[in-house]
C-alpha cells in the first residue's frame, strides 16, 4: 500500500481521464492520496475530489505564488474548511523566490498567518519552499510551527536544512527527482532521513519520475518514487511502503 502525500489530481490536465488515472493508481496499490488545494480556484476542486473518492483526502491553504490574492475572508474560509473530517492539513504554504509572483513581504505575511491558524486549530502544515531555505526556516521557528509539525513537500535542500526541519517536528517528503540519475543531493538527504519521518509523493502533474520524465505525472507513479527510495535506503519495497504509509496515517490522521 502506497500513500501519495501531495498531488494535484484536480488539475485541468486530468479533465479527460481523471477517473481512469485514479482507478489505475488505486489498483496499483495507492490506497491513500492527499490532494492539495492552494488558491481560490483549486480549493473547491480539491474538496470535491475528497468527497467523490473515499481514498482521497484534502489539504487546503494559500500558495506563496498566489499570496497577493489572499483576502482576510479566505483565511476564515480555510479555518472553516478545516472542520471537515477529510481536510487533514493546511497547505501548501510557504515561500517561493523562484517565480516571485507575489512580493516577498506579502508572502511572509500570508505564510505567518497560516502557521498561526494551524497552531490555533491544531492542524499540521504542508510547506512549499523554493529558493527560500533560510527564510522558511526562520519563519517556522519564529512562529513556533513545531507545535503542529507537518511536511516539507518535495524536499530539495541540503542535509543541514533537512536536519533543521526534523528538529522542528517536520517530516521530509520526496518526489520524482529522487529517480533522476543526476539528483545527487536529494538521494543523499533521503538516505539520512529517519524512517519514521520519511514520506513520498508525486506532486502530479509536475515532477514526473523516470522513466516518464517529460510527460504528465500522475499519482500512480508514486510507486516509482517508492522503488527509488527503497533502493536508496537499502530495504525491501514493502518495508518502505509500510513505513511511509504509517508515517502519513499518524501525522495526518488518515484512516
Amino acid at each position: 500500500m502506497f500513500t501519495d502525500t501531495h498531488t494535484h489530481m484536480d488539475n485541468k490536465s486530468f479533465d479527460e481521464d481523471r477517473h481512469d488515472a485514479l482507478m489505475h493508481a488505486y489498483e496499483s496499490g495507492v490506497t491513500r492520496i492527499v490532494n492539495v488545494g492552494f488558491n481560490r480556484e483549486t480549493i473547491p476542486t480539491t474538496l470535491k475530489l475528497s468527497e467523490d473518492y473515499a481514498f482521497i483526502y484534502a489539504a487546503v491553504g494559500w500558495h506563496p505564488q498566489d499570496a497577493k490574492d489572499m483576502r482576510p475572508e479566505d483565511l476564515d474560509e480555510i479555518e472553516e474548511l478545516c472542520k471537515r473530517p477529510k481536510v487533514v492539513a493546511i497547505g501548501e504554504i510557504g515561500l517561493d523566490y523562484y517565480w516571485d509572483t507575489s512580493p516577498k513581504e506579502v508572502q511572509h505575511r500570508v505564510f505567518r498567518e497560516q502557521i498561526r491558524l494551524a497552531r490555533r486549530i491544531g492542524k499540521p502544515i504542508i510547506i512549499h519552499n523554493r529558493d527560500a531555505h533560510q527564510d522558511v526556516l526562520a519563519i517556522l521557528k519564529e512562529e513556533k510551527a513545531a507545535e503542529v509539525g507537518g511536511i516539507m513537500h518535495c524536499f530539495s535542500g541540503s542535509w543541514e536544512t533537512a536536519k533543521a526541519c526534523l528538529d522542528m517536528n517536520f517530516h521530509i517528503s520526496f518526489g520524482g527527482p529522487v529517480t533522476f540519475k543526476n539528483a545527487v543531493q536529494p538521494k543523499e538527504v533521503l538516505a539520512r532521513v529517519p524512517m519514521d519521518r520519511l514520506l513520498i509523493e508525486t506532486d502530479a502533474p509536475y515532477l514526473t519520475p523516470h522513466p516518464h520524465r517529460g510527460k504528465r505525472n500522475e499519482t500512480g507513479y508514486v510507486k516509482l518514487v517508492a522503488e527509488a527510495a527503497a533502493e536508496i535506503k537499502g530495504i525491501p519495497l514493502e518495508e518502505l511502503a509500510h513505513h511511509t504509509t504509517e508515517n502519513a496515517k499518524k501525522l495526518l490522521q488518515l484512516s
